[in-house]
Parts: structure tokens; sequence; C-alpha cells
């Protein structure tokens, strides 16, 4: 019996199935088509969180955020370093503030 995913997978994980006495199929994929997975795989990733709503599947969302910003020609530094940037500029979200509305006086 065959199960189909169809999905991108950790690096190992082919050998982690064979080392278990099954055979899988794996292809490599065209940067185009790595893309194009990486944006499914944050979305499984995520709603995976959203379900467990524990480190182990926040770990795996980085490791896919990671990967993006690889694929799309930067570093893990670089993206760490814009993500300080960004919390020095504006904030982090410690402080659980909702932003209701914005009132905009009339001129």
């Amino acid at each position: 019996m065959a199960i189909k995913y169809n999905k991108l997978v950790r690096d190992k994980i082919p050998e982690i199935i064979e080392a278990s006495g099954k055979n899988c199929i794996t292809e490599i994929l065209t940067d185009e088509q790595y893309l194009q997975m990486l944006d499914a795989k944050l979305d499984e990733e995520l709603a995976e969180y959203h379900q467990e709503q524990n480190l182990e599947e926040l770990a795996d969302l980085l490791e896919v955020i990671y990967a993006c910003a690889v694929a799309h020609g930067y570093s893990v530094a670089e993206l760490e370093r814009i993500r300080a940037d960004k919390a020095a500029k504006r904030g982090g979200f410690e402080k659980r503030i909702l932003l209701r509305e914005v009132i905009e006086e009339n001129k």
C-alpha cells in the first residue's frame, strides 16, 4: 500500500523512512517549485501550531521561516537583524496591546 504525500519534508526524512524498512519516492524541486512548496509548508506548520499550541510546532514554523529567508537569498542573520531592528523601532508584542480603532479628527 502506498500513501501519497506530495509535500516538502525535512532533509533526513527519506533516510528515516528507509531505515524503518519502507521505501519512498522523492524528487528534487526546482527553485520555483521549492518556493511554492515552502509557502505550502508554512501554511501546514502554522495550522499545526494553531492546533497543537506547543513549542515543537513553533520550532517547526521557525525552521520553515528560516528556509524561506534563505530560499529568497537572505541569511538567517539578516532575518534576525531586520526582526531586531523592527522590534527596537516599533516594539514587540509583550504588552499585549489590541488596537481597536484610530480616530482622525476632522480638520
